[in-house]
């Protein structure tokens, strides 16, 4: 068994670095209130609109994203990541997307170009094909939008009015 048992619709990978779990605690003037598990609900909502799966993987442990990501390879049709601090250091993850070659987002709930200065380069926004920064937690709804449009997904139907088709 692994995060990737037999989806029923395309599947999107959604990837939360360090401290992200701290999300509606940690620095919540920067970071907003709302949590890793609200996120998570948010973007489950939206792809069930859009007719695809998501699973989420979060740790704070470069090795173990990279692990998701490689997993991902065979299952998933698109990657959302958001590397938290090591967007900022780690060739190893830039490194797995590429090995990947899945259609990749690179989301920041934050500005990062309007923050600190170390905040500003990143190693993965070269092997990203989208880079969304500053629009919290709707930039992985925005993410998850833009991936089933650049992967060709069909719309999903829309559930017929009163029950009645």
């Amino acid at each position: 068994m692994t995060i990737f048992d037999r989806p029923e619709r395309p599947l999107v990978l959604v990837v939360n670095g360090p401290n992200l779990n701290l999300l509606g605690s940690r620095e919540p003037a920067t970071y907003g209130t709302a949590t890793l598990d609200d996120l998570e609900q948010r973007v489950a909502a939206a792809a069930e609109r859009l007719g695809v799966d998501t699973t989420f993987v979060q740790s704070n442990h470069e090795g173990v994203l990279i692990d998701a990501i490689h997993a991902a390879r065979h299952q998933a049709v698109g990657i959302i990541i958001n590397a938290g601090g090591l967007t900022h250091t780690s060739v190893a993850i830039r490194d797995a997307i590429l090995a990947v070659g899945l259609p990749t987002v690179e989301v920041h709930l934050t500005n990062v170009h309007a923050r600190e200065p170390f905040r500003h380069h990143s190693f993965l926004s070269d092997v990203a094909e989208s880079v969304i920064v500053g629009a919290g937690v709707m930039g992985y709804v925005f993410a998850l939008e833009w991936l089933v449009t650049r992967v060709g997904i069909p719309a999903a139907p829309a559930p017929a009015a009163g029950g009645v088709e």
